[in-house]
Order: structure tokens, then sequence, then C-alpha cells
């Protein structure tokens, strides 16, 4: 793999120099260390014909320590009476057809502001190292999709679509946390929740027991810190050295 950094914003002000840190996968094998050094996946240009990632807050879940909450119970209870089933697919044997694209691709147009067209759905899809596509139903009705990458060690919880009309219920929070659960029940190490910024994100760090967060140094486990953070995320004025 290939660390480096690329100059992003100034302000004498403060007297604040960024440098955004990106990584260049070079070989398979480097995925769980990847992960482990704190970067996700980049999809934000349609060009790349090579693996980026980029350094960020990201939250993991420790399977160790890995337990259900109250609030998974809770949830688990709202969604009994449909009987969700759950189906775990390579992404090499799943058929990408017409009605699951559409049934993505309406999720993303609601609750991804419009920054989910159709092409950047294909880019993501296509990204050698998302693996499998977890298929949620109950009766035959379809209710979620996950892109999860997946190797023998980790799992990254990448993208989900689900339909909104049983958000009510959990489904969300409900598919979210069976795949935490299924993948303790593999024997994995690791579940990776994606960035973890604002309040709008602070449901993951209510939900899940193991938690930790990468602070751009180190993965920390405080979760009164993290808490912290994403209350002053909007308001944010320097980096936390000045503070």
């Amino acid at each position: 793999m290939k660390i480096f950094r690329s100059e992003s914003l100034v302000d004498y002000q403060t007297y604040t120099f960024n440098y955004a840190v990106y990584c260049l996968q070079e070989a398979d094998y480097e995925t769980n260390d990847i992960y482990r050094k704190g970067f996700l996946p980049y999809s934000n240009n349609l060009d790349l014909d090579t693996p980026h990632y980029y350094l960020a807050r990201s939250l993991k879940v420790n399977l160790d320590d890995f337990a259900p909450t109250s609030e998974n119970r809770r949830v688990i209870k709202k969604m009994a009476d449909l009987s969700p089933k759950i189906s775990v697919f390579k992404k090499s044997v799943f058929k990408k057809s017409e009605a699951f694209q559409k049934f993505c691709l309406d999720y993303a147009a609601i609750r991804f502001d419009g920054k989910m067209p159709k092409n950047r759905f294909n880019f993501i899809y296509d990204w050698d190292a998302l693996n499998y596509i977890f298929a949620f139903t109950s009766g035959g009705q379809v209710l979620g999709y996950v892109f999860a990458v997946m190797t023998d060690e980790i799992l990254h919880y990448w993208f989900s679509f689900y339909d909104l009309q049983y958000s009510r219920l959990g489904l969300g929070k409900w598919m979210m946390y069976s795949i935490i659960d299924w993948a303790k029940t593999q024997g994995l190490k690791e579940v990776y929740l994606g960035t973890c910024y604002g309040e709008k994100a602070m449901y993951k760090m209510r939900d899940f027991k193991g938690l930790s967060y990468f602070d751009g140094n180190e993965w920390q486990s405080d979760m009164k810190v993290l808490k912290a953070k994403c209350k002053q995320d909007s308001n944010f004025v320097a980096d936390d050295f000045k503070l």
C-alpha cells in the first residue's frame, strides 16, 4: 500500500494547514491492514481505476466484546412480526437485476440527497474489494440490501438500502445489528461501520457494545469523548491540538 497526503484547507488566522490522508491499495492481502489503519473506501471520483481509501474518524465493533444491548433487543422484538430472513451472497454469484438496482436507487434518491446517481452506484458495486451482498426479506418481499467488504478477519458494513416504510420498526438498526451478530458467529474479529461525524451518527455509538473509533492516530474506546466530538462537529473552529 502507498499512503500519501494531499494539501487541503489553509487558515492563517488559526495557523492551520491541513493535509488530507489517502491510501492506494496495491494488493488484495492489504485490506485488513488498510482498515485497521483507519482508512475507508473512497468512492467520490468515478474516474479512478485503482482502489483508493481516505482517512477519517471511523467506527468499528470489536467482536470479542460485542453482545446484544437493550436497544438491540427492543428492535428485534419490533421486527419479530415480519419474521425477517437474512441471506448472504458472494457478489460474483449475485444477480444484479433491474429490480435490485431500482430498489437501491430509489432509497438512495431519498436518503443520499441525490449523491448516488446510477453511475456512482455502479462504480461502488464494481469496486473490487466489495465482495458480498446481504439481502433481507420477509415472506418473499425485499426489505433491504447491504454492500459489504469482507475478509477472513473483518467486515465493512459499507452501504445499506432498505424499505423506508419499515423505518418506524427500526429496520435499518436491525439490519446493522444482524450483520454484526452474523459476523461474530462466523468468527470474524471486527466490523467497521464507516464514519462517525455529527449528531446524526450518534445512534451507532448508542446501539452497540464493543465500539472503538479512530482518532487520526489510533483506536480509542472512550465513547464519552466521541460523543463530545460529534456534538461539536458542526461548530468546529480549530483542530484538537489547538483546543
